[in-house]
């Protein structure tokens, strides 16, 4: 069983920036097989893709709404996901969470985005945003 845990967010002001962590266990977990993309889900708002890396290839994915803003790295020794997250705005507001697929390529743009795509979710961390 592979778990997922997200960690790092908060209430911050407009222009600032946090720092998110995704950290996965279980006996089998290893990010050589799995990607890791990050989603957010606004009040009233469908979960949205935000951005997803992958060792497998190398390759990392954002959504357009965040392309310049947001970084996301990882630390295969520690399983750890970062997701980087700067100039923020008030409708960065949202639940974000972590969820894992086993060998999907983020270079897949047809299903990076897509919830139906990965195996486990983590159980999210609220990023509030002041305006």
């Amino acid at each position: 069983e592979v778990q997922l845990q997200a960690s790092g967010g908060g209430l911050v002001q407009a222009g600032g920036s946090l720092r998110l962590s995704c950290a996965g266990s279980g006996v089998t977990f290893t990010l050589d097989d799995y990607a890791i993309s990050w989603f957010r889900q606004a009040p009233g708002k469908e979960r949205e893709g935000v951005s997803c890396i992958s060792r497998t290839d190398g390759s990392t994915w954002y959504s357009d709404s965040v392309k310049g803003r947001f970084t996301i790295s990882e630390d295969g020794a520690r399983n750890t996901v970062y997701l980087q997250v700067n100039s923020l705005k008030p409708e960065d507001t949202a639940v974000y969470y972590c969820a894992a697929s086993w060998s999907l390529l983020c270079s897949n743009t047809a299903m990076v985005a897509t919830t139906s795509t990965y195996d486990y979710w983590g159980q999210g961390t609220l990023v509030t945003v002041s305006s």
